[in-house]
């Protein structure tokens, strides 16, 4: 079945948006030392796709993950995950952001011990009471307007609008002339959107960029040793501990290394690892 003008236009428009909010985060990622993943080819993965796992041991496809340590070989840890959409249409907008939700939340619970940043991208047309929804999860979101965006291509010479009335005709008209534009004119028309968009960009870069930008104000690091004591009831638990004593010298094996990391911003990074090897490693992604 061939695509339809509308569909295809929608695309355009949504991809357009993509290469915008790429660019942007990558200048990010690039200020901060950080790698930032998006749906392309990557050494450590088989495919194109962004999925991390949560640790139900569901996978989420992703839009981009800014990771500390993240190399095209080796996977890093996630100091932000942003997923972005393009809605025309306000009947859409409910539903895309509880898919926006059901693939973040999980993960943020999963690495609530790196307290990544969840942000949202929305571009078009998104009620109030969606917006409200994302916001009371923790999201920070960063909304373009549909009616900047039409005013940017505006400044080509298209008209970008159109709603459910639209004939397929104009749609195709609208490919016409996008597939005449140069690359100077993409370029302008992000340009634009930037500009009619600049205080709410900014506002949002600036909060993405405090989140990581905050300074470590102290490390507390605690071994544990011992030996794990197996007794069938509560009461035995209970009279084991009595009994046992507190100064005791002993040559029990390190069991974990407990690390938790405090900014100066109250922010707390707790994490656990079995070994010397992760917890040096974990360590060594904040230097």
């Amino acid at each position: 079945m061939a695509q339809s003008f509308s569909h295809k236009w929608g695309q355009i428009l949504g991809n357009l948006i993509q290469e915008l909010i790429r660019e942007t985060l990558q200048q990010v990622a690039d200020e901060h030392g950080f790698y930032l993943d998006y749906q392309r080819k990557r050494k450590v993965r088989i495919s194109k796709k962004v999925s991390w796992q949560d640790r139900y041991g569901n996978y989420h496809d992703l839009d981009y993950v800014m990771e500390r340590g993240g190399t095209e070989d080796t996977l890093g840890l996630p100091v932000a995950f942003i997923e972005t959409a393009w809605r025309r249409y306000t009947k859409h907008s409910r539903n895309k952001v509880q898919e926006i939700e059901g693939a973040l939340i999980p993960l943020a619970e999963t690495y609530s011990h790196l307290n990544p940043f969840l942000g949202a991208i929305l571009a078009g047309v998104f009620t109030q009471g969606a917006l409200d929804q994302l916001e009371s999860k923790g999201f920070k979101i960063l909304c373009l307007k549909y009616e900047n965006v039409l005013k940017s291509f505006m400044s080509v010479g298209i008209n970008a609008s159109f709603n459910e009335s639209t004939p397929e005709a104009e749609f195709e008209s609208k490919i016409e002339q996008w597939n005449k534009l140069s690359t100077l004119d993409i370029s302008n028309i992000k340009a634009q959107i930037l500009n009619l968009e600049k205080y709410q960009i900014e506002k949002f870069i600036n909060t993405l960029v405090q989140s990581f930008a905050r300074s470590i104000q102290q490390v507390n690091v605690l071994v544990l040793h011992g030996l794990s004591q197996q007794v069938a009831t509560i009461n035995n638990a209970i009279e084991y501990i009595q009994n046992y004593s507190d100064n005791q010298p002993t040559f029990a094996p390190a069991l974990k290394y407990e690390i938790e990391i405090r900014y100066n911003n109250g922010d707390i990074i707790h994490a656990m690892f079995q070994n010397k090897t992760e917890a040096i490693k974990f360590l060594r992604t904040f230097v």
